[in-house]
């Protein structure tokens, strides 16, 4: 049987493209990427949603706290060699008032609650890489986008990868931090969602990250 990778995001996880407001194709999203690299002994299941938090329900949008959706995603889709968790993003923005500790405080409680889901792992115990998305640019604040996004939303996105390392040492969880692999910077519409050149290098990193791992 193949290794079953759960990919589990938000926008940047499913693709979005800045340039279009669609989504970049399978020639270009990360996921897919990995895919190729990794080749047939491999499955990289893509469960990125826009606006996906860590725990957060949004007061806007319904079905976006990670924390609600994790179990049947991961029940859905055993067994489960890996799960790859890129969130945060989104938690920085103004209306959940969190700081980047508590944004990481949300991290842990999905963690726990995937580790939980004890019948969804292929080796009978959870395997979980916990991936830092892309710092937000603070030129986000001057796009369309920051007057949803709010304030404060870049310095918060520099301090998540000491805080999620944290948690990944805590919890016993695998780590990357993406702003040591991707040297593409954001793009220049709205200053937060990769680039495809940024896919494409994150997809780099993580295909030696995850054979790494299940090697």
């Amino acid at each position: 049987m193949k290794k079953h990778i759960v990919c589990f995001g938000d926008s940047n996880t499913h693709g979005y493209c800045a340039k279009t407001g669609g989504r970049f194709d399978e020639e270009q999203r990360w996921t897919c990427l990995l895919q190729k690299k990794l080749g047939d002994g491999y499955l990289i299941i893509e469960e990125g949603l826009s606006g996906r938090t860590t725990c957060f329900p949004d007061p806007i949008y319904e079905g976006l706290s990670g924390l609600d959706v994790i179990y049947p995603c991961l029940m859905s889709h055993e067994p489960v060699d890996l799960l790859v968790i890129m969130l945060g993003t989104n938690d920085t923005k103004e209306r959940f008032g969190s700081s980047a500790a508590c944004i990481a405080l949300g991290l842990k409680r999905l963690v726990d609650k995937a580790v939980a889901t004890r019948d969804c792992w292929a080796e009978s115990r959870a395997n979980i890489l916990i991936v830092t998305p892309q710092n937000i640019d603070p030129k986000y604040e001057d796009t369309e986008v920051g007057a949803t996004m709010g304030r404060g939303c870049a310095e918060k996105s520099e301090l998540l990868a000491e805080e999620f390392w944290k948690i990944a040492e805590l919890t016993g969880c695998h780590y990357l931090d993406a702003n040591k692999v991707i040297t593409a910077k954001p793009n220049e519409i709205d200053f937060m969602h990769l680039t495809e050149e940024g896919h494409r290098q994150l997809a780099e990193a993580l295909a030696e990250e995850v054979t790494e791992i299940l090697s």
